[in-house]
């Protein structure tokens, strides 16, 4: 009873916030809800819109908009703002629970319990003036309960949290908590739950800069604002009042807020779908000027950015140490031993445990991935998961139905051997590097180069050229020039170039008369 009142008392600040004319007509999800009315429902009515001072939550706005059929930044700020969680701006101070399985189809067998708890930790600190105060490693063996662990456990835990000063929120690591458990676990506790999805999702809040990451957070969001719902028609319903009409349209309060987040997923999608059009244009603008595209990928804080700024050059690109620091896709150009210019992706991290409702959300992103010419794994080498790790960015791989061919040619780094005394590699085929140190990469960029030129059907080529005709600067344009030997007396050069069959059939049509091809240098 006393968290439903402190949830009434939490929606009331709701009513008085001020909205513009454009809010209103771009997310009426709001108006909607409280029109028609009673007094007595429209906090609920807006509970589920739950909205708090954008001063009072520290991240960074998106990139201007460029295309009319695009949504612009106000549009996809007010989408973003309108459901931002409760206690994201001001910080937790956080008591962890691990729920070990000792048997059955929950059991983890690649990891262990405090290497999950150390990766809870690192989850929670990732964000800022969030704190764990305690944490706890307790064993179960009905995890698909609604009270997750036994009778003597669970009130063994429910004791230790009472008894703990200063907690404000308990961290569940399990993927997913169901409503029924969330509410239950919040009754007993007295304190917020969250459990994994919810935290990474903070996370990719705090970190969303573009527009598409905010799209797809705010298109992530929607289960939780479904099971937060469900919870608090729960409660209305104890008090006797969930399941009155609303001003005689017809529509219950539960059946309207329904609507209205199916109403909020439909814009989102919409809006997604239009930048995923434009992502695929720019795609193939990529794909018609020939660059290849090399898809860096790996779990999250094991170095890609950090490579792709070694690799490239880029001063641009500035690493971080912290989880999710990437959730877009950015591109960055670089030059290949021959002088061939690739384009590398910068992919958004994978995690152990991450909800598939999560990875559907973000696979506009993620699609970028399968029309790669190449894929570069990257391994932390240095993390005691690392086996793990690798597992697991595989598995998302394969429910991503990565072609067989692409997946057969990923070229496997790992990363981070400054780390680790004495590293010796076990699998020939890896590579071993560091990204920070520069250490490694000579060969890295071979065994880039040589899958390159095989999966984008790229010939090297001795080519022998009139100097008075365009053919050289022709050549400049359209494909990789290694080597130019002149022979001033003849007025010709023997070029040595990297070219595609498309590009060589070009220079076949516009050049034949002339074409030459000179002995293979030995």
């Amino acid at each position: 009873m006393m968290i439903f009142l402190r949830r009434i008392k939490a929606w009331l600040p709701l009513l008085y916030r001020p909205f513009t004319q454009k809010a209103a007509s771009t997310s009426g999800l709001v108006h909607a809800a409280s029109r028609g009315s009673p007094p007595q429902f429209r906090a609920f009515s807006l509970s589920a819109c739950a909205l708090m001072n954008p001063d009072d939550f520290s991240c960074s706005s998106g990139a201007a908009g460029e295309d009319q059929d695009v949504p612009g930044d106000t549009e996809v700020d007010e989408i973003f703002q309108q459901h931002v969680p409760r206690g994201v701006g001001q910080g937790q101070r956080i008591f962890i629970v691990h729920p070990d399985v000792k048997w059955g189809s929950k059991k983890q067998h690649l990891t262990t319990a405090e290497l999950m708890m150390a990766e809870a930790v690192g989850l929670v600190k990732t964000l800022d003036n969030w704190t764990v105060v305690d944490q706890l490693i307790l064993s179960t063996k009905t995890p698909e309960k609604k009270l997750i662990f036994g009778k003597g456990n669970f009130q063994y835990l429910t004791e230790k949290i009472r008894q703990t000063a200063g907690i404000t929120a308990v961290f569940v690591n399990v993927e997913r908590l169901s409503g029924l458990s969330e509410r239950e676990f919040e009754e007993a506790w007295g304190v917020k739950v969250f459990d994994r999805y919810s935290v990474v999702l903070h996370i990719f809040r705090c970190n969303a800069k573009t527009k598409e990451a905010k799209l797809q957070i705010s298109l992530a969001e929607i289960p939780l604002l479904r099971s937060r719902l469900k919870n608090e028609m729960a409660n209305l319903d104890q008090q006797g009042g969930g399941s009155r009409y609303i001003g005689g349209s017809g529509e219950t309060l539960y059946e309207v807020q329904q609507r209205l987040l199916k109403e909020r997923e439909a814009k989102i999608r919409s809006a997604l779908e239009k930048l995923r059009r434009k992502r695929h244009l720019l795609r193939s603008q990529r794909k018609h000027r020939e660059f290849p595209i090399i898809s860096v990928l790996g779990y999250t804080n094991c170095g890609k950015t950090t490579l792709i700024k070694a690799l490239t050059g880029d001063s641009g690109l500035q690493p971080r140490n912290r989880l999710f620091a990437t959730l877009d896709v950015t591109v960055h150009a670089g030059q290949l031993p021959s002088h061939m210019t690739v384009l590398y992706a910068d992919t958004i991290g994978f995690l152990s445990q991450l909800p598939h409702q999560l990875i559907d959300s973000f696979s506009a992103t993620l699609e970028d991935i399968k029309h790669s010419d190449l894929l570069v794994h990257v391994r932390d080498i240095s993390h005691p998961e690392t086996e793990h790790q690798r597992v697991n960015v595989l598995h998302v791989l394969k429910n991503l139905l990565i072609p067989d061919g692409l997946m057969s040619s990923m070229i496997e780094v790992h990363n981070k051997i400054d780390l680790v005394d004495s590293f010796q590699c076990v699998n020939p085929d890896a590579i071993p590097i560091s990204a920070l140190e520069g250490r490694g990469l000579d060969r890295l960029k071979k065994a880039v180069e040589e899958k390159i030129l095989k999966s984008t059907g790229k010939q090297v080529l001795d080519l022998r050229v009139d100097l008075s005709s365009p053919q050289l600067s022709w050549l400049y344009k359209e494909a990789t020039v290694q080597d130019v030997l002149v022979n001033a007396d003849e007025g010709s050069a023997v070029v040595k170039i990297i070219i595609s069959d498309a590009a060589y059939g070009r220079y076949n049509k516009l050049f034949g008369s002339k074409l030459k091809t000179a002995p293979k240098q030995t």
